[in-house]
């Protein structure tokens, strides 16, 4: 009785441990690598949340219409260990982002990095392919 009961509980705590790792997509699964994406735009909302921050855009058509982009982050962690804080991206903020848009074509991307109308740059820290970390600090030039 009591070895089912261990194997019971070992089999329940490796399900409950796998819902994270489960929750969290990969790259590939729903950004297309071959479709990259340059946004300019105001920010509108910044969502500090796990697994990934989500940077709302508001982007002007030719037309004069706006469309609203999401744009992906890393971990809110991981842009705070790059530098990035909750006030490096307040409302009304223009920015253009590099990433890669969504595989079904949506207005999401998978942002690379940020810059600022100054020239500023800020690593987003997503799991983009083949990117990696800027070797200076994300706050300078």
């Amino acid at each position: 009785m009591r070895i089912r009961l261990a194997v019971v509980m070992t089999g329940a705590a490796l399900l409950l441990a796998a819902v994270p790792v489960w929750a969290h997509h990969a790259f590939a699964a729903e950004f297309d690598a071959k479709k990259p994406v340059k946004i300019e735009g105001k920010v509108t909302k910044m969502e500090w949340i796990n697994p990934h921050a989500w940077i709302h855009i508001d982007v002007k058509n030719p037309d004069g219409t706006v469309t609203n982009w999401m744009v992906e982050g890393g971990t809110p962690n991981t842009l705070l260990r790059r530098g990035f804080t909750k006030d490096s991206l307040a409302v009304g903020t223009e920015i253009v982002v590099d990433g890669y848009q969504s595989k079904d074509g949506s207005n999401r991307a998978n942002g690379r990095d940020i810059t600022f109308t100054d020239g500023r740059k800020l690593f987003l820290g997503s799991n983009n392919p083949g990117e990696g970390a800027p070797e200076a600090a994300p706050d300078k030039k």
